[in-house]
């Protein structure tokens, strides 16, 4: 089972990058290996080995931040193809069950060093407030119930650089497009799902420009709709409509409406009740008009990118290795193969029914680091 998992990361590699750098990548994939064993940063797995950590830092720095950004893409686009293609293959009726669904949202990470690239102040969801960390924007693709990350980046300092997260979002999904196409997989023949930061009516244009046709998105409470003659805020309307009971293809209270906007003009509105004391609307951005089951079923699969979020926090420590410069995203990329590598094992039957959490003391509980590593990776470790 290890050696297959490894063969795909190591001959995805070379097939991609036949110039790369061998011992380079091989330290990368150990590292991502360590995650598994409670080791999260260099100097962690460089003292259990007893090896200098300078030689593992000197290896991180071989790569160019090109390099890293062109190996994160294409690893988790080569994932993500291993799932889409036989989803894609089937009826419209199995692809619908598939809750194929493309999720936008970002996420701040606390920092508090001052040499580490992008750290700024960014409002953070968790804390209800204004932080100091790393403001990480994410597209996500979730289908069977399994967060897959495509694109990962960081968004640059406020101040120094354009730091408008719709402009980089377009630049993402256009690359991902053209990724995808180069695998014969057309992305846009998936649905997109976005919270309410994204709102605007140039992004709706430029989206449906790209291709996309199928976009619901969370609303704001502060915008204003008429809706049978009357003009008040989505805040307001929230109290006012009466919610149905759950009925067929949709799990919650909900009411399904049509307003008009004074930005968006006549738009579908769909109305939830998340819980006994919390409403929430949905605006529908497609091309064409959605029955409410179908407007529920695309944001239903959203909250995996949330789930994505906080594995790659509290699971994989994304906080514990912080390289200074460009190993931002060589810090993110050692993430990245670690959350591949247990979405792969998962596949396997002795993992299958077991969550990241449990497969990582499985394997601290079964198997000797120290051992696999001399197995594994002898050529980047020379254990002794």
């Amino acid at each position: 089972m290890w050696q297959q998992e490894f063969t795909w990361f190591f001959a995805l590699f070379h097939h991609e990058f036949r110039q790369g750098h061998r011992i380079a990548f091989e330290v990368l994939m150990a590292l991502a290996f360590a995650h598994f064993f409670g080791f999260y940063n260099p100097k962690q797995l460089a003292d259990f080995l007893d090896i200098p950590h300078q030689k593992l830092y000197a290896q991180l720095k071989d790569c160019s931040l090109y390099y890293i950004k062109e190996i994160l893409v294409r690893f988790m686009v080569k994932q993500a193809v291993e799932h889409l293609k036989p989803a894609l293959s089937k009826s419209a009726a199995t692809q619908s069950r598939s809750s194929m669904t493309l999720s936008i949202d970002n996420s701040v990470i606390d920092r508090l060093g001052k040499l580490l690239r992008c750290t700024w102040s960014w409002y953070s969801g968790r804390h209800h407030d204004v932080v100091r960390g790393q403001d990480l924007l994410g597209i996500v693709l979730t289908i069977h119930h399994i967060a897959l990350p495509l694109h990962l980046l960081f968004c640059p300092k406020q101040g120094r650089y354009n730091t408008n997260k719709a402009d980089l979002f377009i630049f993402m999904l256009s690359r991902l497009k053209a990724e995808f196409a180069r695998e014969g997989v057309d992305l846009t023949k998936i649905s997109l799902t976005m919270d309410s930061w994204f709102v605007s009516q140039p992004l709706r244009t430029r989206l449906h420009r790209l291709g996309f046709t199928k976009i619901i998105i969370a609303g704001k409470s502060n915008y204003t709709f008429t809706i049978d003659s009357k003009k008040q805020k989505a805040s307001q309307w929230k109290k006012d409509l009466v919610l149905h009971d759950p009925q067929w293809g949709i799990d919650v209270p909900s009411c399904r409406v049509r307003g008009h906007s004074p930005t968006f003009g006549s738009i579908i509105l769909f109305f939830f009740q998340k819980s006994t004391t919390r409403s929430f609307y949905l605006m529908n951005f497609s091309q064409v008009s959605m029955r409410g089951a179908e407007i529920w079923h695309i944001w239903k699969p959203h909250h995996l990118i949330e789930c994505f979020w906080k594995i790659l926090k509290s699971i994989f420590h994304i906080r514990s290795m912080q390289l200074q410069g460009n190993g931002l995203y060589t810090a993110l990329l050692i993430k990245m193969l670690a959350y591949l590598l247990a979405i792969r094992l998962k596949a396997h039957w002795p993992f299958s029914q077991l969550t990241i959490t449990q497969i990582m003391r499985h394997l601290s509980r079964n198997h000797d680091l120290r051992d696999l590593m001399m197995t594994h990776f002898h050529v980047a470790f020379p254990i002794t």
